[in-house]
């Protein structure tokens, strides 16, 4: 097994490692062990989000294999996102500080701006009426994007880039910059294989991320029924064929599809086996028999931004 995953050249020359933890969903209690085992099993790109609302236990992981001499800071990728409630430009920089606070890190070598749409300012980060509906803000995401390249002069983000962005909105951001995004994160699964939004973003310089690659079976608003990705037959029978888990099989799919995928798990046995990818390749006739599972199969649709005018999911792509 490789000791490392291989890495990809962001556009702006940082070297990207091809698998990453995500920890969203990863509970208090559970995602500093996990963080931990995920770079003793060699992972050097862990995924975090303000939101995720366990940056500090994150941070404990990280600092912890630093203080033991397994990585040196400069070793270890370490991504994070800036919530709806502070797209407002005077509130951009502070996020920044805030989750570098969290991670106890001087730096984060990428920072997205989680989703196109703002949320109410200044109060909860799910800023609810009576209704139950999301109360939104009008703040444009091209002058966030301003503060964030502001941030990466500051020298407190190496790296920037977006999430759940359309190729429109992509294109807004790409037209207005002078530091352009180099990663735009995006749900990316056998079941919503992202393939234009991979060929776009690829024809622009930008990496994709893939979160939820294996359908997110605990996602909070799964319902009985839902199909499951990992127990779909056919990648079952894949993976039977490859003498590899149908985790793996989807995993290693991913990136021979151009993506770095970033698996959540926070059991010891799993995190080494979802980084088990890079010995083995899937044939092109497997491939393109995954390419054809793809059902538009969205499980992340932001349905409290719905009918904001930057929801990203109105059109193809």
């Amino acid at each position: 097994m490789v000791k490392f995953a291989p890495t990809v050249k962001l556009n702006n020359g940082q070297a990207f490692p091809v698998i990453g933890l995500g920890t969203w969903k990863s509970k208090p209690g559970e995602v500093e062990q996990a963080v931990k085992d995920a770079i003793d099993a060699g992972y050097r790109h862990i995924d975090g989000a303000f939101i995720y609302g366990n940056e500090v236990e994150v941070g404990n992981g990280i600092r912890a294999k630093i203080a033991e001499g397994v990585i040196k800071r400069e070793d270890i990728f370490v991504t994070s996102k800036l919530w709806n409630t502070f797209h407002r430009p005077d509130l951009v920089v502070g996020a920044v500080k805030k989750s570098l606070q969290n991670f106890g890190l001087d730096y984060l070598d990428l920072y997205l701006i989680h989703w196109p749409v703002a949320y109410q300012e200044e109060g909860e980060l799910f800023p609810r009426g009576a209704d139950g509906k999301v109360f939104w803000s009008d703040v444009d995401y091209v002058d966030t994007w301003k503060e964030l390249e502001k941030c990466v002069q500051l020298g407190l983000l190496k790296g920037i880039g977006l999430s759940n962005f359309n190729s429109e909105q992509v294109t807004r951001v790409l037209d207005s910059c002078t530091i352009k995004p180099a990663v735009n994160q995006v749900e990316c699964h056998a079941y919503l294989n992202q393939k234009k939004m991979i060929d776009f973003c690829k024809s622009r310089g930008i990496v994709v991320t893939a979160y939820s690659p294996l359908g997110s079976p605990d996602r909070p608003w799964a319902k009985p029924g839902d199909p499951q990705l990992l127990d779909d037959a056919k990648i079952v029978a894949m993976a039977k064929k490859y003498n590899k888990t149908p985790a793996q099989v989807v995993l290693r799919y991913l990136i021979q599809h151009g993506t770095v995928p970033i698996p959540k798990s926070v059991t010891k046995s799993r995190i080494i086996q979802n980084f088990a990818v890079f010995d083995f390749e899937l044939s092109a006739e497997d491939v393109a028999v995954m390419d054809t599972f793809d059902c538009n199969g969205r499980l992340c649709p932001l349905n409290d931004g719905k009918g904001h005018k930057y929801w990203p999911f109105s059109i193809d792509f």
